[in-house]
């Protein structure tokens, strides 16, 4: 069993920064795929960015060149830094993890999944 637990997810103007924090137990995480996906209101859930096991990344189109995924296996952690914010980045934002080392896309491609963190971008 994995657990993961998510937090950083707050209120904050358009154009400023978060960073979102994931920490996970109970499975070799070095060893996992792991990602964040965000769901707003009234949409589905969908990949942010991903990061495999030996650090190779994937970011959706939206969000390529304002957010950073990273990880640090020795603190069993997960990270995301978001800069720019805009209001369509609000939304729960999950972080994932995999029973596998390559980045998936798709949401029933991870079997772990955290509680949520909010996020809301203020105009």
């Amino acid at each position: 069993q994995v657990e993961l637990v998510e937090s950083g997810g707050r209120l904050v103007q358009a154009g400023g920064s978060l960073r979102l924090s994931c920490a996970a137990s109970g499975r070799t995480f070095s060893r996992s795929a792991m990602g964040w996906f965000r769901q707003a209101p009234g949409k589905e859930r969908e990949l942010v960015a991903a990061i495999s096991s030996g650090g190779n990344t994937y970011y959706a189109n939206s969000v390529k060149g304002r957010f950073t995924i990273s990880r640090d296996n020795a603190k069993a952690s997960l990270y995301l830094q978001m800069n720019s914010l805009k209001p369509e980045d609000t939304a729960v934002y999950y972080c994932t993890a995999r029973s596998g080392v390559a980045v998936r896309t798709t949401p029933n491609e991870y079997q772990y999944w955290g509680q949520g963190t909010r996020v809301t971008v203020a105009p």
